[in-house]
């Protein structure tokens, strides 16, 4: 849809991003190859594709919260190109945001399980989500203070 409306910002944007954005679309290719594969995988070697699937979670969920950082960090473009190079996608900012949002997604995943399961395996997932959901308001909180602090316009704009 980008690429259709605003052609110049897709080139832009893509050229900055090109790095996280293929990890994302690896993460989610790796995620569903490994989903179908364990399906049809022997006892032997579905723990393999379990952990596969984790990691291709894992690796889609930080690069969406890595690419989120850098578009809210902003790109300095000179006649239509990002200037940053090709790893200033990597700040410490947007490298918090991917942490961020992987731990907001494990909060989500842990709610859908409570609501989904019951007895035992209910109560363990409740047990855990206190940490979680003290650890996605952490996150929230310094992204919060974080935003304001390193970019004046938004700043201007909050307050």
């Amino acid at each position: 849809g980008l690429m259709a409306a605003f052609p110049k910002v897709y080139a832009i944007l893509l050229s900055a991003l090109y790095i996280p954005v293929l990890c994302l679309l690896a993460g989610l290719i790796w995620r569903g190859a490994s989903f179908e594969f364990r399906f049809k995988a022997d006892e032997a070697h579905k723990p393999f594709w379990d952990k596969a699937f984790m990691v291709g979670s894992y690796m889609a969920a930080f690069f969406q919260g890595v690419i989120l950082g850098a578009f809210i960090d902003g790109h300095h473009v000179v006649d239509g190109v990002a200037t940053e190079g090709i790893m200033g996608w990597l700040t410490p900012f947007s490298a918090f945001t991917g942490v961020g949002v992987v731990i907001a997604y494990a909060l989500l995943g842990a709610t859908w399980l409570i609501l989904k399961t019951e007895g035992d395996l209910q109560h363990r997932i409740k047990q855990a989500t206190r940490p979680i959901m003290f650890a996605t308001l952490a996150a929230i909180a310094i992204v919060s203070v974080w935003t304001p602090l390193t970019h004046p316009a938004i700043a201007a704009r909050w307050m």
